[in-house]
């Protein structure tokens, strides 16, 4: 459970120094645990129209805002990374924009999301948001953290295409499925869950469509 976040947190790791200012785009009411890297870094920052971003246990300081509209001066970041932001994001083009102007020339972005191809983000498109807020409650989420999305922002090439028009070079895009555990509600869907996990694995060019899509971007 949460193997995601736990790679994501490893890939952040990697960038982040006792010195290094951070920004948490779309830091929410600190839900994820692996996000906390208030002892990794010298300041942590968040960002997210959520009111509750305000008391965000995660960061040492949260303020409410678009994240299309960031409110810091231009390059003091580090570091800015989101954990399952992108998905939800009405102009990627514009939040990659401000991204790359609050980050400092070398600074990194990092983002990990849900690719649009693979079977969840599918049967989310063409399910109502009501039935996104049903199915979270059984996995014990708050109707108040299911958001709607959108998936303007996630592919490979949707990737490529919005840093190459904001200032960024690609580090890596990593195309990750593993074992299906949020399936294990059921064991038919879970037998065939598994059986995907491995189609979508045995080959490069099925990448696309394994689950999740984490990013790193370097500001140039």
């Amino acid at each position: 459970e949460n193997w995601d976040d736990c790679v994501f947190r490893e890939r952040i790791l990697a960038h982040i120094q006792p010195g290094s200012v951070v920004l948490d785009l779309g830091a929410g009411s600190g839900l994820v645990k692996q996000t906390d890297f208030r002892d990794k870094a010298k300041r942590v920052y968040g960002v997210d129209l959520d009111p509750r971003v305000s008391t965000n246990p995660l960061i040492h300081e949260g303020v409410v805002a678009d994240v299309g509209r960031i409110p810091f001066e231009d390059r003091i970041f580090d570091v800015v990374f989101s954990n399952n932001v992108l998905e939800h994001l009405e102009d990627p083009l514009r939040v990659f924009s401000e991204v790359s102007r609050v980050l400092k020339p070398g600074g990194v972005f990092l983002f990990k999301t849900p690719q649009k191809f693979h079977y969840v983000p599918l049967i989310s498109k063409l399910t109502p948001h009501w039935f996104h807020e049903f199915i979270n409650r059984l996995r014990g989420r708050a109707e108040m953290d299911t958001f709607p999305t959108r998936y303007f922002a996630n592919t490979a090439s949707d990737i490529a295409k919005y840093a190459a028009r904001t200032g960024f070079k690609i580090v890596s895009i990593e195309q990750i499925e593993k074992r299906p555990e949020y399936l294990r509600i059921n064991a038919l869907l879970y037998f065939f869950g598994v059986l995907y996990e491995r189609i979508v694995n045995s080959c490069g060019l099925l990448a696309p469509f394994r689950v999740i899509l984490i990013g790193q971007l370097q500001r140039v």
